[in-house]
């Protein structure tokens, strides 16, 4: 099974993926940086941009530039199963927009949000769930 995750500078994400304690690969933080390529089925793990558009109507963009850089790669693209985003429930509505978006492009399951670098019990359900359902998501179900 992997994760293939992007994580800011914050590195929000990072905490939280390396928590889950499963194979993952980071998309690269620099757009000048060469692009990630996957070779296998994958669960996408995603922070949430440009939180409150739908309260202040401005165009924003919730799916971090570098995200959507590799699912444009229809190599890519073509591997990912779900889509696990994290957010701020700050944003109101846009908390964890970016998963909703990349589930209706990519058309795969939005499995789950969680707040900045998520809780025990986020991690715990998140693993759990992933590991259980992970050939009905079509991943691999070794979690090594």
């Amino acid at each position: 099974m992997l994760i293939v995750y992007f994580s800011s500078v914050t590195e929000n994400t990072r905490r939280f993926v390396d928590k889950l304690q499963l194979p993952s690969v980071r998309i690269p933080l620099r757009l000048s940086d060469e692009p990630l390529t996957v070779n296998e089925p994958y669960v996408l793990v995603c922070p949430t941009y440009g939180g409150g558009a739908s309260v202040s109507h401005e165009n924003s963009q919730p799916v971090p530039r570098q995200v959507i850089r590799f699912l444009n790669d229809t190599h890519n693209r073509s591997l990912i199963r779900a889509v696990i985003s994290g957010g701020n429930t700050n944003f109101g509505a846009d908390y964890g927009k970016a998963g909703e978006v990349i589930s209706r492009k990519c058309q795969v399951p939005y499995v789950y949000r969680y707040e900045l670098f998520g809780n025990d019990e986020d991690v715990r359900i998140v693993r759990e769930n992933l590991l259980s359902r992970a050939e009905h998501l079509g991943l691999n179900p070794s979690p090594a």
